[in-house]
């Protein structure tokens, strides 16, 4: 694979040094839940000879290892930087930053509290197919799906569409603010079938601390970041980073998308 087998120069070494540009994972690198293609990985590993790159998505790691990485070759070797769960877990050139909790900063009372109100929501929901795991439980946020993450790609696809028309996770985003208002906790919508809720702040624009950390490291000072992503409006999950002064945002369809983007920007 292109992206890990390249011997690709150090950070201080890149032709445009000053720059980074972060991605988005669902819908912007793959199809989602899907494995990034070939033409992409690429791609991908032509722009790493040219700039740093790195990834910010919701997921945990594993399952940015199955859409990016392969058994064989971590995904934490295919990009400069990653960020699992919005930068809460972070990896630099392979090794591990530190991370931060998101039980620990609400406290396991007020997450029980939580969690029983989503389920009853979802017990009394009435849409045309319930799975499994509603509530996912990760380091830095939890991820909640009205259809359950376990449904197969066919019914993601069919409730997207259904929620599309219906508004299910909007509404009971809604619904959670209005029983929650004290929690200091932010709701973002992403993805075919779920959102996922973590304290303010801790937004994709989390990530942007370990990037700007990099002048202290190597003194590398990135001065030019560029972020792609699908979900870039309001109450999308890309909007607070995409939006943020520090970036320079764009909006894509889809990953072919961002492939034309990235050749015009980049390649042309």
């Amino acid at each position: 694979m292109a992206v890990a087998g390249s011997i690709v120069p150090p950070l201080e070494d890149r032709p445009i040094k000053n720059t980074i540009c972060l991605f988005d994972v669902d819908d912007t690198l793959t199809v989602p839940r899907q494995h990034a293609t070939p033409q992409m990985l690429q791609l991908l590993s032509e722009l790493r000879h040219k700039v740093a790159i790195g990834y910010v998505g919701g997921s945990d790691l594993s399952k940015q290892q199955e859409q990016l990485g392969t058994p064989e070759i971590p995904v934490q070797s295919m990009f400069d930087f990653c960020f699992p769960e919005n930068g809460l877990g972070a990896f630099r050139m392979g090794e591990k930053l530190e991370s931060a909790s998101f039980i620990g900063w609400i406290g396991q009372e007020k997450y029980n509290k939580l969690a029983n109100w989503i389920l009853h929501y979802i017990a009394d929901l009435d849409i045309p197919v319930k799975r499994g795991t509603f509530i996912e439980f990760r380091n830095g946020m939890i991820n909640v799906s009205p259809i359950g993450r376990n449904a197969s790609v066919a019914e993601r696809n069919a409730f997207n569409a259904y929620d599309a028309e219906h508004k299910v996770r909007e509404k009971m985003v809604a619904a959670i603010k209005q029983a929650f208002p004290d929690y200091g906790l932010t709701y973002s919508i992403g993805g075919q079938i779920s959102f996922d809720v973590f304290p303010t702040g801790w937004d994709k624009t989390y990530c942007l601390r370990h990037v700007e950390a990099e002048e202290k490291r190597s003194g590398i000072k990135y001065t030019t970041i560029h972020f792609f992503g699908d979900k870039a409006y309001e109450g999308g999950n890309d909007w607070e980073i995409y939006s943020d002064e520090r970036t320079v945002g764009h909006r894509v369809l889809n990953p072919q998308d961002t492939e034309r983007q990235l050749k015009e920007i980049f390649f042309s």
